[in-house]
């Protein structure tokens, strides 16, 4: 077991049993909550450096930790964490999930960083991988002219499989 969440208003501990856990009100979530203000699949909970972490699966009522609203955030031992409106407490040891040293950022995990936000919502194209056959002979050819309106001779165009 990782550690359980206590409810607020009484009642038996939530063991978390799994380093990734989703809660919703569908039967298929791991932490099941059979109330109408809990989405389908409401937030989902998992282990990042031997700490608790909470993310918001777009849910309509959201989710608050230690009373503010979070899309994503560190749960540390003791948080009172609030889904919709059913309040929970978190414990855990961070030590007995492998945690060293001081605690990792608050609000998201560093992965995030790895990547421009415009590549990550899709506007921004990554850089073409210099292992991929038609791309690489894209770059052998990228100094060429593929066609000149205004020369008539033949075999103007090298790529063919290219588009014009």
């Amino acid at each position: 077991m990782y550690g359980e969440l206590i409810p607020s208003g009484g009642g038996d501990p939530i063991p978390l049993i799994k380093k990734k856990l989703l809660i919703g009100r569908r039967e298929s979530c791991d932490i099941v909550l059979r109330f109408a203000n809990v989405s389908a699949h409401h937030c989902q909970l998992f282990i990042n450096n031997g700490y608790w972490y909470i993310r918001d699966m777009q849910s309509r009522n959201g989710v608050k930790v230690n009373g503010l609203k979070v899309q994503e955030k560190r749960l540390d031992p003791g948080d009172k964490l609030a889904v919709s409106k059913h309040k929970y407490e978190m414990q855990y040891s961070p030590a007995d999930l492998g945690a060293i040293g001081p605690p990792p950022a608050d609000d998201l995990p560093s992965e995030i960083m790895t990547e421009s936000l415009l590549s990550r919502a899709g506007l921004k194209s990554s850089a073409p991988k210099e292992g991929a056959g038609s791309n690489k002979r894209r770059n052998e050819y990228s100094g060429k002219k593929r066609f000149d309106v205004l020369d008539d001779s033949a075999g103007q165009i090298d790529l063919p499989d290219s588009p014009v």
